[in-house]
């Protein structure tokens, strides 16, 4: 004889049918909110026990709070990194805009330094320009007691081939410019005498000194003090002869007024 299930409200749900309700009283419970007050009554008044496949609410919330945890500390992590990413480029951006003003400083300074390094350099071959082209007076503050090509018995030729610059003995006498000594001793009629080659070719002389200060083949400048001024030689008094010439020999004297004009000194 065969049986058959009895029907009714004491007939057990089949399998499916209750799997069914779980979800769906997950989706509803979801939704209003209490699952975690809620659900598990629910489903333990059931009346078997509940079994793995029937807890899916339960598993659902567990791996839902463990994977939030880790998404939040995955996403603190990156923050983390982030920051740390941030502050070193900022370290980076700021040493190296240091660094930029740091070489700036030095290379305005090494321009600065380089500029007047220039400039001092300019000024001394300025300076020595001037020095070597500069010329001065023979002696300072004088005046031109004979003029150039007076005549007298006094001179061999019948006439002053220089000029004469009033001076008591003792007075200081100065190379009218640079050059080099070509002659320092006696000369003669000219007494104790000085004559110097200059940078442009030209000669000029210094007579009746009382005593030198320079040697053959000695470099000078101008403003230099070659000898003293005296009476020795051909002479009624102390004074200095000063010839101009155009080679180191007597007879090629030029106007000595004219020779010093024209390199800007005022006599």
């Amino acid at each position: 004889m065969a049986f058959t299930r009895a029907t009714g409200k004491h007939r057990r749900p089949s399998r499916a049918v209750r799997t069914g309700a779980n979800i769906a009283g997950i989706a509803t419970l979801t939704a209003t909110g209490v699952v975690a007050g809620f659900a598990a009554p629910a489903l333990a008044a059931t009346d078997d026990a509940p079994r793995t496949d029937d807890t899916g609410l339960t598993q659902a919330l567990v791996i839902g709070e463990d994977t939030g945890h880790r998404v939040g500390e995955q996403a603190e992590v990156q923050r983390s990194s982030a920051d740390e990413t941030n502050a070193r480029l900022q370290a980076e951006a700021a040493a190296k805009k240091h660094a930029a003003e740091v070489k700036k400083v030095a290379d305005e300074a090494e321009r600065k330094a380089e500029a007047e390094r220039k400039e001092a350099e300019r000024v001394a071959r300025e300076q020595e320009r001037k020095k070597l082209n500069a010329y001065v007076s023979p002696i300072d503050g004088s005046y031109v007691s004979t003029s150039y090509k007076a005549s007298s018995g006094l001179w061999s030729s019948g006439s002053h081939t220089g000029v004469d610059f009033h001076a008591e003995s003792g007075t200081s006498v100065h190379a009218v410019g640079a050059g080099t000594v070509v002659e320092a001793g006696w000369g003669g009629a000219y007494g104790n005498n000085v004559v110097i080659q200059h940078n442009d070719g030209t000669y000029t002389q210094y007579g009746h000194l009382s005593s030198i200060g320079v040697t053959a083949g000695q470099t000078v400048t101008a403003g230099q003090e070659i000898g003293i001024s005296g009476a020795t030689g051909n002479v009624t008094g102390p004074h200095l002869h000063f010839e101009a010439r155009t080679g180191p020999s007597y007879g090629s004297d030029i106007d000595p007024v004219e020779y010093l004009r024209s390199h800007g000194v005022n006599v």
